[in-house]
């Protein structure tokens, strides 16, 4: 199985054809493919998902992909690397981690709300005549356009149906979804809070959530903000103390000490270690 890497922050690529001819492939990188005319399938891990003009698709590292065309198509690819993210700000970043720190991200086009299609759409035509034209500014229009796309995947990502039906939740997703959106209000991920939100008793969304999952909430929003807590020690030059605060610890210490449990380090010991050049970029 063929890996490919990313050697710069971002990549942008507009690709027309009648036959695609690629095998299938993993990427070290995240990779988001807009469909701007054509048919035939795309395969994610050997999921094999129609695709049409307008759908827009998330392709995680490490998922095996691959396309059949049908017809002439247009694919627009943009890819990420951890480099490009490096270059956000604060909010940004946010996101950004909404999306690539999903656990369960399920193939098909992410694209829910009907009408953002056309937005996404515009949005991609802007970015192919910006890269084609060397015009003042270009770099931070694409990055804006770029981030514009994300800011969109993300809604999208949260407005998933609640899948609430007679007291039962069809579809666990709803409720990791909403840990995810509000993962810096504490408030907000209270178990009574949640249940509320889903018109169902604490105990009962608690054992659900535990079937499907194998975790508690409780269990799983620490492991979500431990996922986060790393993304913002490779990826910022935010203080620890600043770290703790913005996910609801006391204290330094006791991010130290939550921290420590789940990773085997503090935080200060994961900063610098990840911070330290591998062998194989020797």
């Amino acid at each position: 199985m063929e890996t490919k890497n990313l050697y710069t922050a971002y990549e942008l690529e507009l690709l027309e054809t009648y036959h695609y001819n690629a095998r299938a492939h993993k990427n070290t990188f995240f990779e988001m493919v807009f469909v701007l005319d054509g048919t035939g399938i795309q395969i994610i891990n050997e999921h094999q998902l129609p695709y049409a003009p307008d759908k827009l698709f998330l392709i995680f590292p490490q998922d095996q992909h691959s396309f059949q065309v049908d017809t002439f198509s247009r694919f627009f690819f943009i890819r990420f690397s951890n480099d490009y993210l490096k270059l956000q700000t604060s909010q940004n970043i946010k996101d950004l981690e909404y999306i690539f720190n999903s656990y369960n991200h399920l193939p098909g086009c992410i694209l829910k709300t009907v009408t953002d299609k056309p937005f996404i759409r515009a949005t991609v035509d802007a970015l192919i005549r910006e890269k084609e034209n060397q015009s003042p500014h270009q770099e931070q229009i694409i990055q804006q356009l770029i981030n514009t796309i994300i800011t969109f995947a993300a809604r999208n990502l949260t407005l998933q149906e609640t899948g609430v039906f007679n007291g039962n939740i069809t579809n666990v997703m709803p409720v990791i979804n909403y840990l995810h959106q509000f993962i810096f209000q504490p408030e907000k991920l209270k178990i009574e809070q949640i249940a509320a939100k889903f018109n169902l008793s604490p105990n009962y969304i608690g054992e659900y959530f535990k079937k499907h999952t194998g975790e508690s909430l409780q269990q799983y929003i620490t492991l979500y903000k431990i996922k986060l807590i790393e993304s913002r020690l490779r990826l910022t030059d935010m203080r620890i103390n600043e770290i703790a605060f913005e996910f609801g610890f006391t204290d330094q210490s006791h991010l130290n000490r939550i921290f420590k449990k789940y990773k085997g380090v503090v935080p200060s010991v994961y900063r610098r270690d990840s911070n330290q050049p591998h062998p194989e970029h020797w």
